[in-house]
């Protein structure tokens, strides 16, 4: 009793926000005289509500399910749709911009106003909208919805503001641009084909006007049939009839012919002097058989015709035509075909669409093509067509995020100076050849450096293994660094044990990273269980890796009980001996997943691998995955740890200095009671496991998972219940009334959210490699069930989605394992599962089950019945291992699934030389301190409120050249309490975040100071302790999408924003919050989403984006001659604005289209004003002031004009009164 006294001392917590007194009558001792008492602690905190506020910045990567292309060949920006209703504008490098349609859907087709500063959307709803592009960040001006017809296709001619917009019914309506209403001028499809023909044409798939007269417009029906409209006479100058449907048409510069695409993969030419029959027939891909049919061809989709002033040869470039026998092995294709030369260019991804960019916006010029701009599903090309071997352009914008499914992110904001140029130029050796040497074509727009701009980088881990270094200072991104941790490990080979599993599988797949920029220390925790420390260097190597295996394990059904907990063992002897007869004595146990390169390995100047540590199979079954990771370059030390227990490594030493089960962390203080459990089957063996592959990028299925908002593993720890389900099936459990099926998937898919396992198929429990040797391991008192595949598909943070079940309750009936300890020990405490204080009572229990906070799923509490302790986080630091500890040491905080923190004191050797022979000593202390929910972050402040970084050792290139008179030594930077502050003597301040609360504890004596309740409905899957404004609060990211933050120390509530309900696991695992005020999540699989949540970034962030819209003259149309212009060539003269105003056409129908103007904040009224409508606006303003001015003026004239009168009037009487009079009678 005594000791589990001492592990209550200094639990008790005030309300939230205020102040507890540390606990009195402790024995473990007291306070030095120099550590300072709550009473001591007066922080002046400056953060306020008005420095924060929620606004996205930049969004980076590829655009997510993309849909069509635009180009502005004047501005020389370009834009792209998605099908999830986004828009993203590109320019030179830095002017990247997203922008979103509110409805969300598809955008169907994309047309500039060239050199005008807006763009036209037309979105699967049939709503077009007007963007103005002349501002920082694109608004809409205008939106007209269609009722009745579906849009198809839109045509803008250049200068022109009347849009022609094709509908399914085969209608062709016009669009005035500028106040973005019908015109009553339109095309009924029924005046355009014959009265004869009796089918419809179909949908209107293409629109253009005649290069050589504008008032002839060009319209394609799907079925076959191409018209041209005469727009002044109102009547058909000729119709084509072809048997094959028609997927576009592109016109010559000269305007006597066109050429068309169509389904059976040939291309036809037009002449306009004869439309009776195509003049020319090709099927450029399909050969004519020995029976003299003709090869069937999959549809051509696009078809460019441009001509070249360089060559007499016209251009022509088209996707698709392949022949359906060649197809089925070869990729997507774009040929280009120029005279006699055939070139075909085969893609990773099928093609979306492709531009050719010209150098003039005129139709009727030549147009001298340079490049072909193609939009694949998943990438995104530019081929240069001034060379003849057709070389693409390097991509200056990050597109290739995807490259392999992004499955964890990491972001570091104000990193070393120096270390971005070191990584620029390692990375340049890795960048591919073969590029054309031409500057990137799309070039448009100007951003300059923002004034506040700091170093930033962005680490993405992959499914195969890769690392990418980002740089993102100033709101861009671009690849500084590609690391491969798949070189490490030899290849698997077919048919070869355990490895040939592994073929089909992702074995590298990255989990989680920690980097130490200062040291530029590398940790890499792979989804095979396995730990990789790299090292950077400037200089290549040739180095023999380190390989140490731990046996992470330890078996939850032995009897540990608080009497018990002094004789058991917390270390166990690698050298014992396993028992006769025992499953690990097969041959597939101590063994890792992966094989390590055991021959010396060449390394280039980067980060090299220096030592890999790999968990090992115990008992036929693979070990679990790794939950949480730390390294820190003062101490030389190493620490990760999963559901199974805690793994700490010297990596100075190359040895395992502690491998232990979670369980014999707690030492004598273990606050849980362990009881007996009865014996269980014996175990299916793993081969009856299949391993699955990564399935598709875009997969479709979804991850069903428990919502309701739930913490992963804060709804039963009972142990009871645990006991009386051991003897059923480990995938089945009885619900009330029914039986329940729980996949062995689910639990994994659950595992990923907040980075910890709990397992249903949990595995034996044996302590592994450790340094120190204790009592050899006793028996196992039984044997566990069916184990998991050792890794399963990688979880790609690019395909995960949730769907929100209707939860359910389940029954109680059992203690949860806290209400024992408060059994025994007669106390009050927070329970794990609820928000309000309880004790221990059967019946209270039971009846509380309706009363939680948040619901239960039956399948999960099934789940947590059988869950561990994981180690969810852990820290270096220095700090007060024990309440009566005088100095700060090295020590390891440890935080739990089930809201346990431990403190491992650690006592590391002082003098190198010493550092590098002699043991380090670290164990439990028996501290242990509880909160809600799964431990999320740990964190240091002084007494003063300011930060405590954690120690490290200064960067020294471990291969550079050595100087005999100076012999190297290692230079440590230590930040410990005692250092960084005078005023308040020793101590500092602890900031311990879980799922469901937050806790500021002073140290050393453990008294909790505040405590605040951060969500009692949902839980937390991020948490990070942040600087903003020069001060740090606690930001945190909730599961219901809310993003909060607290002020240090008081955990008082400065921001809760909410910002995005969680729709999906992706977000969940790849938001991470930095300093400065930022953050960044994964928003689709192939981008990702910047935001910032300080107030002074917000207000600063429109001089950081690039500007879309710079002023430049449009190009004067060439001067054709004389001669040219005498016969005919040039084109006509059309005056729109006759034919479609409203005057000649009359209004469109109410009921066609309704027009929605758009939103009238102040922001966009000033953004209008520098558009194309706010052009024709400001006129109509200036013409209405200067009609107000005239008519003021006009009425001033006539107020002069009667004063003039009523003073003529007045000196003629005076006259009159004074004409005959002498001089003196005045």
């Amino acid at each position: 009793m005594k000791k589990f006294r001492k592990v209550l001392d200094g639990l008790s917590s005030s309300s939230p926000g205020g102040v507890a007194s540390p606990s009195c009558g402790s024995a473990a001792g007291t306070p030095t005289s120099h550590a300072p008492t709550p009473q001591d602690i007066h922080v002046q905190e400056t953060l306020v509500s008005e420095n924060f506020q929620i606004c996205k910045t930049v969004r980076h990567g590829f655009p997510y399910q993309p849909t069509c292309l635009a180009f502005d060949p004047v501005q020389k920006i370009l834009a792209i749709g998605s099908r999830t209703g986004g828009i993203r504008i590109l320019g030179r490098p830095g002017v990247d911009c997203y922008s979103q349609h509110e409805s969300g859907a598809a955008v169907l087709q994309l047309q500039f106003l060239i050199n005008e500063g807006a763009l036209v959307t037309a979105c699967a709803d049939d709503t077009l909208h007007l963007w103005n592009l002349r501002q920082r960040r694109p608004a809409i001006l205008h939106s007209l919805k269609f009722n009745r017809e579906r849009i198809t296709f839109c045509h803008l001619p250049f200068q022109s503001k009347w849009l022609y917009v094709g509908t399914e019914r085969g209608n062709t309506h016009i669009v005035n641009i500028e106040s973005f209403v019908l015109s009553g001028y339109v095309i009924m499809w029924n005046k355009a084909i014959e009265l004869a023909t009796k089918a419809h044409p179909g949908p209107v798939v293409h629109l253009s006007d005649s290069p050589k007269d504008e008032g002839k417009l060009l319209i394609g029906f799907e079925s076959g049939t191409v018209v041209q409209w005469d727009l002044r006479a109102k009547k058909v100058d000729f119709r084509i009839y072809y048997d094959e449907a028609i997927h576009s048409v592109s016109w010559h510069h000269e305007g006597k012919q066109f050429m068309c695409s169509h389904s059976d993969g040939s291309l036809t030419m037009w002449n306009l002097r004869n439309t009776a029959r195509p003049i020319q027939i090709t099927y450029p891909h399909g050969k004519i058989l020995k029976d003299g049919r003709k090869e069937s061809c999959k549809p051509i989709l696009k078809v460019e015709y441009k001509t070249s002033r360089n060559s007499s040869e016209p251009y022509v470039i088209f996707s698709g035509g392949l022949s359906y026998d060649k197809s089925g092995g070869r990729r997507p294709t774009l040929t280009i075909m120029h005279g006699k030369a055939i070139t075909v260019l085969e893609m990773d991804h099928p093609i979306v669409e492709f531009l050719v960019l010209c150098d003039t916006p005129y139709s009727n010029e030549v147009q001298d093509p340079y490049a072909v701009v193609v939009l694949l599903e998943k990438d995104f090309i530019v081929v240069d067509l001034t060379q003849s071997n057709f070389p693409i352009f390097e991509n200056p914008y990050p597109m290739d995020i995807h490259e392999s499914p992004v499955t964890c992110t990491a972001y570091f904001a104000e990193c070393p100076p120096d270390i971005i140029p070191i990584l620029y130029s390692i990375g340049a050796k890795q960048k591919k050849t073969g590029y054309s040497h031409k500057e990137w074509p799309v070039s448009g727009g100007t951003w300059t450096l923002g004034s506040q701009t700091y170093p930033e980088i962005i680490v993405t881990g992959h499914a195969d293994g890769t690392v990418k270094f980002w740089d993102a200072s100033a709101i861009t991104l671009q690849m500084l660094y590609k690391l491969k941790t798949s070189k490490v490990f030899e290849k698997p080979k077919a048919g070869e044990g355990r490895a040939g599993e592994l073929v089909e599988e992702d074995p590298y797949a990255v989990q989680m990273v920690s980097w130490c920029p200062h040291s530029r220390l590398f940790c890499v925790v792979g989804i095979s269980a396995h730990v990789i420390l790299y090292r950077f260097s400037k200089h290549d190597a040739n180095t023999q890796i380190v390989s140490l295996e731990v046996r992470l394990q330890f078996d939850s059904e032995d009897v540990i009980s608080p009497s018990e907990a002094e004789n058991n063992p917390c270390f166990s002897d690698p050298s014992s001996p396993q028992p006769p007869g025992s499953p690990g004595s097969g041959t597939q146990d101590s063994l890792p997943c992966l094989k390590v390169k055991s021959r010396p390995v060449r390394m280039p100047p980067g980060y090299q691998a220096e030592m890999v540590v790999q968990l090992q199979w115990v008992d036929g079954e693979p070990p679990q995955q790794i939950t949480s990771l730390d390294i820190n370059s003062a101490y030389g030390l190493l620490a990760f740890g999963n559901c199974n227990g805690l793994t700490v490594v010297d990596f100075l030493q190359k040895t395992i200095l502690m491998c232990m089960g979670t369980l014999d962390l707690y030492g004598a203080a273990d606050p849980y009671q362990r009881l007996t459990r009865s014996p269980r089957k014996n175990r299916q063996s793993t081969s009856d496991f299949c391993m699955r592959g990564l399935s598709h990028f875009y997969s479709d299925s979804k991850k069903r998972i428990r919502t309701s908002y739930q913490s992963l593993t804060e709804l039963s720890d009972n142990q009871v219940s645990m006991d009386m389900e051991r003897s059923k099936s480990p995938t089945s459990v009885k619900g009330p009334g029914r039986k329940l099926s729980l996949p062995t998937d689910l639990k994994t898919d659950l595992d990923h959210v907040n980075g910890h396992c709990t397992s249903p198929t949990s595995q034996p429990c044996s302590v592994g490699k450790p340094r120190i040797t204790g009592v050899p391991e006793g028996p196992r008192l039984t044997r566990r069930g069916p184990g998991r595949p050792p890794f399963r598909k990688a979880q790609s943070a690019a395909c995960m989605e949730i769907s929100l079940p209707v939860s359910s309750h389940t029954e109680g009936g059992h203690a949860s394992r806290r209400a024992m300890l408060q059994q025994l020990h007669g106390v009050s405490m927070y329970s794990h599962d609820e928000h309000h204080t309880t004790s221990y009572n059967w019946s209270e229990r039971e009846s509380r089950e309706n009363s939680f906070s948040r619901s239960r799923s039956s399948s999960v509490s099934s789940i947590d019945r059988d869950t561990k302790e994981s180690v969810t986080t852990l820290q270096f630091g220095e700090s007060y291992g024990r309440k009566g500890d005088a100095l700060p040491t090295a020590c390891l905080w440890v935080g739990t699934s089930l809201g346990v923190v431990l403190l491992l004191p650690i006592s590391i050797p002082t003098e190198e030389e010493e550092r590098m022979e002699e043991p380090i000593t670290m164990g439990p202390s028996g501290t242990v301190l509880m909160l809600k929910g799964s431990v999320l972050r740990f964190a240091f402040l002084d007494c003063g409120g300011a930060l405590i970084q954690s120690p490290y050792e200064v960067w020294r290139d471990p291969n550079g050249p050595e100087d005999p008179d100076r012999p190297r030594r290692r230079k440590l930077i230590n930040f410990s309490p005692s250092s960084s502050q005078e005023a308040c003597g020793d101590g500092h301040l602890a900031v311990v975040c879980s799922e469901k609360q937050a806790k500021v504890i002073l140290m050393p004596t453990q008294a909790v100071l505040f405590t605040h309740n951060i969500t009692e409905s949902s839980f937390l899957l991020r948490a990070d302790v942040v600087s903003v404004c020069n001060s740090v609060c606690l930001a945190c990211f909730c599961a219901n999408g809310h993003i909060m933050t607290l002020s240090l120390p008081s955990l008082r509530p400065l921001m809760d924003i909410n910002y995005l309900p969680l729709t999906d696991l992706r977000i969940a695992r790849t938001f991470v919050f930095t300093n400065g005020g930022q953050a960044l999540y994964l928003s689709s699989p192939t981008e990702i989403q910047r935001l910032t949540y300080s107030q002074e970034m917000t207000d600063n962030l429109q001089d950081m984006l690039g500007e879309l819209f710079t002023p430049i003259e449009t190009p004067e149309a060439q001067n054709k001659g004389f001669l040219k212009g005498f016969f005919g060539g040039n084109a006509q003269t059309f005056d729109r604005e006759e034919l479609f105003g409203e005057a000649a056409a009359g209004k469109a129908s109410r009921s066609l289209a309704q027009h929605i103007p758009g939103p009238m904040g102040l922001e966009n009224m000033k953004a209008a004003a520098g558009g194309v409508v706010g052009d024709l606006a400001r006129a109509r303003i200036a013409l209405d002031q200067r009609g107000e001015r005239l008519g003021e003026l006009e009425e001033r004239t006539a107020l002069m004009m009667n004063s003039a009168e009523t003073f003529s009037t007045h000196a003629h009487q005076v006259m009159l009164k004074h004409k005959d009079k002498k001089w003196y009678q005045l």
